[in-house]
């Protein structure tokens, strides 16, 4: 009875530190997939961590290509600031547009948008995520995920959204 006494304190603390992941690599690239819904971070070309069932905007095939059409972005970008005070739980800007996006849009006398984000779910909400696709082309996030997305992405980061 003894050992077991002595066991119990030591089998808890294991089973609390196999329920704690790790936080995620500093990364050097993120690449996300809208047709398998994931974001993967990479580290010197590995990935490092990958979270799936992320959300995009109402219209979620095809690029973006105006302001209001509610696509999520697809090609090469850079997260390019952050905002901690953001209306969702934290929010990394994408470089949408670029100079191609701002042209194509231009030329059909359009604007292109702006103002892409990856973030969390919406302040206020009690618990858990929304429902489906729902926001206006960002690319959303548990409020965990976005925690630990906002400590392994720096600003300058090249990110990649795929069709």
């Amino acid at each position: 009875m003894k050992y077991l006494a002595a066991l119990l304190p030591a089998l808890l603390l294991a089973a609390c530190a196999q329920k704690v992941s790790a936080p995620p690599e500093v990364a050097d690239f993120v690449l996300v997939d809208k047709s398998d819904r994931t974001i993967a971070l990479f580290t010197n070309g590995v990935v490092t961590k990958t979270y799936g069932g992320i959300q995009f905007g109402d219209a979620p095939q095809g690029h973006k290509q105006f302001e209001g059409d509610e696509r999520t972005p697809e090609g090469r970008y850079t997260i390019d600031t952050r905002n901690p005070n953001s209306a969702y739980h934290l929010s990394l800007r994408v470089s949408y547009p670029n100079a191609e996006d701002r042209a194509f849009a231009k030329a059909q006398g359009r604007s292109p948008g702006g103002d892409i984000f990856i973030h969390g779910q919406p302040n206020g909400l009690p618990v858990g995520r929304m429902v489906g696709d729902w926001t206006d082309g960002c690319i959303a996030v548990t409020n965990a995920e976005m925690a630990e997305l906002w400590q392994a992405i720096p600003d300058g980061t090249p990110i990649e959204i795929r069709p």
